[in-house]
Order: structure tokens, then sequence, then C-alpha cells
């Protein structure tokens, strides 16, 4: 019966979304832009307008931009332009080569997770030079934690999701610390194991919106959640568009 009701609440806010939207991205095109390292990095566009803020879609470890293949398209429908980015710690999901990483490995840069966030913040810079609108950004992973730091500190972010965050740098970065101050607006999710301890990552933060999905199932790692062969994918998309109507 829950099962019902969820698919039921998930066809209606898609249907909210599509009247008022209307939007049909354009196919995706490869793009690069320079981090402040120099490292070219690559990335996918989808664009809708000038009109739209831009939603920046940051993969998990040993991943590409490829990871958001199917569900870029699917935030652009919510009304964002999109842009994909291979960050130069990953390698290669759903048949595309993380390119920047590559390229860094052949100009000898250092690859850890940190280092990753010029990466990101080179995607920022970019998307907000386009039209001013400030970024909606979204990680997975390791990048959840690189989304939820920048976030916290950046003034051209509006709102982070993050999927699965956690304490991954070690002694070099004590998350929960770093984003205690975060106020935009953010929703986390994970799996069911995961979010104890996410509940305690993000107890500090002090953003009046904060949304913390728990799935009822076991649920999946990273933003591969949203992929429709996983079970309960509607679950976490309905968790997701309330927050968005919320945020509007």
């Amino acid at each position: 019966m829950l099962r019902k009701i969820s698919v039921i609440l998930f066809s209606f806010f898609i249907f909210s979304f599509k009247l008022s939207a209307q939007i049909n991205p354009n196919p995706a095109m490869k793009i690069t832009f320079p981090a402040s390292d120099a490292l070219l990095v690559t990335a996918d566009l989808y664009f809708v307008n000038d009109t739209l803020p831009y939603m920046i879609l940051c993969h998990q470890a040993g991943y590409s931009r490829g990871e958001y293949l199917e569900t870029a398209v699917k935030f652009c429908r919510l009304g964002y332009n999109c842009i994909a980015i291979d960050q130069r710690c990953g390698n290669e999901v759903n048949g595309v080569k993380n390119e920047t990483a590559a390229l860094a490995i052949q100009k000898k840069k250092e690859t850890t997770y940190l280092d990753a966030e010029k990466d990101i913040l080179a995607a920022i810079d970019y998307a907000y030079n386009k039209n001013g609108k400030k970024i909606f950004l979204v990680g997975s992973s390791y990048s959840a934690s690189l989304v939820l730091k920048i976030a916290a500190t950046n003034k051209k972010i509006s709102a982070a999701m993050a999927f699965s965050p956690g304490e991954y740098f070690g002694t070099k970065l004590k998350l929960k610390d770093a984003i205690a101050n975060l106020s935009v607006p953010i929703f986390i999710t994970s799996t069911k194991e995961e979010a104890t301890d996410v509940a305690v990552l993000i107890s500090d933060v002090k953003s009046k919106t904060k949304k913390q999905f728990i799935p009822s199932s076991k649920g999946v790692h990273g933003s591969s959640c949203l992929w429709k062969n996983y079970p309960d994918y509607q679950d976490y998309w309905l968790a997701i568009l309330i927050f968005i109507k919320q945020i509007r």
C-alpha cells in the first residue's frame, strides 16, 4: 500500500513540474574549462536556456560524468541547466571515461579527493559567469562531502544536494566542523546503513532548510540511487521533488 502511495505521489509531482516548466533540454555537449592549477576539466553541458540557474553534478570515486547520463536530463526538467563534470579523482562509469582524471595523471597532478575541489570550484565559476545566477551544487560520495564544504563558504551557491557524504578525508579535514556554519538549503540522503553517521555529520549545520531522506529499504550509495534500475529509486526522487518545490 505504501509503495502504491509513493508511486502516485511521484507521478503527481512529476506532472506538476512538467506543467510548470515544459522543459526539453538540448542534447549533452562536451565542454572544457580550466581549474585554478590550469588542468583542463571536461564536462557535459545539458543546456535549456539562459533564464534558468545551473546545477553542477559531481560524481563519486572511481566514476566519471557518466554517473549522470540518465539523471541530468531529469534535473533539467525540474528547471535547471546542468553541468556534469569529470573530477580529477575518478575513472569510468556507464561507458564514459573520466577525461579530467586521465589528463591529471598525464600532467602529473595530484588526484586526491581534496584535490578534486579545484575542479568543482572551476565548474562553479564557469556556470556562474554564464548568467550570474547562483548554483545548485550536487555531489555523490566523496564529492558530496566536497559539495557541503564548498556550500558552507561559497557565496555563489544557492542550495546543495549530497548523496552519501562522509568523513572521507582522514586527518586532512574534519568535515563536520567545516560545515557547521552552512546556511543554504541542503538535501542529504544515503543508504539506510549510512543514515546514522550522516545525521551526526550534519547535526551542527545551521541551515533552516535541512532535509535528510532515509530510504525504507537498504538504499544505494551515491547518486546512483536515482537510476531507475535500482529498487525504490522513485522514493528518492519524490523526496528530491518535494525539497526543490520547498526551496523555489
